[in-house]
């Protein structure tokens, strides 16, 4: 599936859209370079999900957890992880028991670990415009903008 969108808030409608049809315990590996939109993807994710909380990047914490919403929402960022190793030592098997979403920028520096994930692919065309491709997921046939 694939969106085209030519401003921030479009990229956080395309999260929105898909937090409302996610289940508990989904694990998103996001791809994208700096400066894609990951983060702003995952802000409209998480007002799909019901959450009111601000959303910033993981970067330096490496995880936000934000709770008010219908989910958890558990936000990485794998930029400075080298394995999936490093990502079950800070407890990842502990966060996949709290049935949450697991988003995960930089996936690919942990790959090993997202099993059954759908992929987010966001791609930068111009200052504003991205692609953004979704693959995997059973119920994603009801996403709708």
């Amino acid at each position: 599936m694939e969106f085209l969108t030519n401003s921030p808030a479009e990229t956080e409608a395309v999260g929105a859209a898909l937090g409302r049809v996610l289940n508990p315990g989904t694990i998103l590996a996001y791809r994208g370079d700096l400066g894609a939109g990951k983060t702003a993807f995952t802000r409209g994710l998480a007002r799909g999900l019901g959450c009111d909380d601000m959303v910033t990047s993981p970067t330096y914490t490496i995880v936000n957890e934000y709770t008010s919403g219908q989910l958890p929402l558990f936000h990485f960022d794998m930029y400075r992880l080298r394995s999936a190793d490093d990502l079950f030592d800070i407890g990842w098997d502990d966060y996949l028991d709290r049935n949450g979403v697991c988003a995960v920028e930089w996936s690919e520096n942990v790959e090993e670990a997202m099993e059954d994930a759908i992929y987010i692919t966001i791609e930068k065309l111009g200052d504003d415009a991205r692609r953004i491709t979704i693959e995997g997921g059973e119920n994603l046939a009801d996403l709708s903008l």
